[in-house]
């Protein structure tokens, strides 16, 4: 005789089938509802970086800290006449291509959600 598959909901600990997504006692949901996230490429979230800072975050829905970027990068663009942004504005190109390459693999991943 087949025994039929069963699990116990969490909420009420009735006995359940083990496919059922509402308890029958309780009404409580017991399975979790898909989610279906937007996949960000990771490609185009690093190029968009590498031709204009600030760029890929954007791409990433993150406005604010896209917004934040291009401030600083100009900010940094306008101090290489005073030498520092010879120095700060590479760096921070670099970090703001990989931030954007991070975030976009973070969100895939469905450890940060885009804004």
């Amino acid at each position: 005789m087949a025994q039929k598959a069963s699990k116990f909901c969490q909420h009420c600990g009735a006995e359940i089938d083990k496919d059922a997504e509402i308890c029958p006692k309780c009404g409580v949901r017991v399975k979790e509802a898909p989610i279906n996230v937007e996949r960000k490429s990771t490609g185009i979230a690093a190029v968009l970086s590498f031709f204009f800072v600030g760029l890929g975050q954007i791409y990433n829905g993150q406005i604010g800290k896209g917004i934040a970027f291009i401030v600083i990068g100009i900010i940094f663009i306008l101090t290489m006449f005073v030498l520092i942004g010879l120095i700060l504005y590479p760096l921070f190109w670099i970090y703001n291509i990989y931030d954007a390459y991070n975030t976009a693999k973070k969100i895939n991943a469905g450890i940060i959600k885009p804004d």
